[in-house]
């Protein structure tokens, strides 16, 4: 059985008293969820005070992108070798504000995927459609196409080291979220695209749900078989709201 996994995503929020609260009311109240994974993913700046107060908690740390170069020319950007010397266990590849926002392509995304598996990060590829994608019946076709250039470039075994984040981009901070029964197709879609790889890949996979998931619809997001957790936005600001998403998925 899949583990859920819980991890949230702060984007462009905090400073260093916000985040100190934040994360010891996480770590506090994360001591007794031992049946869920959670992870926090920090701005860069942030990372070695979140890294400070995890300490040797059961939260993970995360970053929100990372380069797809090791280390050279190449001014602002953050490598995988640094974001490992800092404690990091996951990154964020792939979001949709990084490829709606900063063009970023799926071959960037993919070469991201790859540069942090690379030096043993685990990335959380985030795939998904645009409102009017869905509403033209293209949501597999975009889904498929952002996946296929990951296993084109990586191979299917890559995703033995990696996690999915469907995230239908329409619903991302807008407070509308994917009923459990569409947020579920996609899923299913995704393990079984996957599946008519390797089976075995497909099964051990932790495909997150992510598009404005609040304590209040956790636990029926976690109910349906193929969601093994969240990426959680706006909610994961909130430490009560976002220990009651962990405790959703400490139920299942």
């Amino acid at each position: 059985m899949r583990r859920i996994l819980v991890a949230g995503n702060w984007k462009l929020n905090g400073n260093k008293a916000s985040i100190q609260q934040l994360v010891n009311s996480i770590v506090t109240g994360a001591n007794e969820l031992t049946k869920v994974s959670i992870a926090v993913c920090a701005p860069y700046v942030y990372l070695p005070l979140t890294a400070e107060l995890l300490g040797s908690s059961a939260v993970a740390l995360g970053a929100q992108d990372v380069s797809e170069q090791d280390s050279g020319a190449f001014t602002g950007e953050v490598s995988a070798p640094m974001l490992l010397e800092i404690g990091c266990k996951y990154v964020i590849v792939g979001h949709s504000e990084r490829r709606a926002l900063f063009g970023e392509k799926d071959g960037d995304t993919a070469r991201k995927f790859a540069a942090a598996r690379k030096q043993g990060l685990i990335p959380i590829l985030c795939l998904g459609e645009s409102l009017a994608e869905r509403e033209a019946g293209q949501t597999e076709t975009v889904v498929a196409r952002q996946l296929d250039a990951v296993l084109e470039l990586e191979g299917v075994q890559a995703l033995s080291d990696a996690v999915i984040a469907y995230e239908p981009v329409w619903a991302i901070g807008t407070g509308k979220t994917a009923t459990p029964e569409q947020a579920q197709a996609v899923h299913a879609f995704i393990r079984e695209r996957i599946a008519a790889q390797d089976e075995a890949v497909a099964k051990k996979i932790q495909i997150l749900y992510g598009g404005s998931v609040k304590g209040s619809n956790a636990a029926e997001l976690f109910a349906m078989q193929d969601i093994d957790g969240g990426l959680i936005g706006g909610a994961s600001l909130d430490a009560q709201d976002f220990l009651k998403i962990c405790q959703a998925g400490q139920n299942q």
